[in-house]
């Protein structure tokens, strides 16, 4: 039963790697057509390391940070594990913007950097 219950563990683990490997891959692919890349991630954790040309506005001031920008512009958006940028994705959608892509993670990115 051990043997079956990891086998479950693996399988999954792996097709949510498959699955963020790709939503990086379209990052990437967004990034090379222009998008804006944002760091959504605190000040703190951005001074640690960042994606090259990375804009860095923490979760907490995407409200603000975005008001003037226009909806169309395209916007990939990036944290540490894809939490934070799913919810800045999420609520940038709900403001209107058309063109968000969550990237996921800064590993994960780096991990699928072209």
């Amino acid at each position: 039963m051990k043997i079956k219950a990891g086998l479950c563990l693996l399988l999954s683990m792996l097709s949510f790697t498959s699955w963020a490997s790709e939503r990086s891959e379209q990052a990437w692919d967004l990034i090379e057509q222009g998008a804006l890349l944002i760091d959504v991630r605190t000040p703190g954790e951005f001074s640690q390391g960042h994606l090259t040309d990375a804009a860095n506005l923490p979760l907490n001031t995407v409200d603000t940070a975005f008001a003037n920008m226009d909806k169309d512009t395209p916007i990939v958006v990036y944290c540490r594990s894809g939490n934070r940028s799913e919810q800045a994705m999420s609520y940038l959608k709900q403001a209107g913007f058309t063109q968000v892509h969550n990237g996921g993670g800064l590993d994960e990115m780096l991990s699928t950097k072209p």
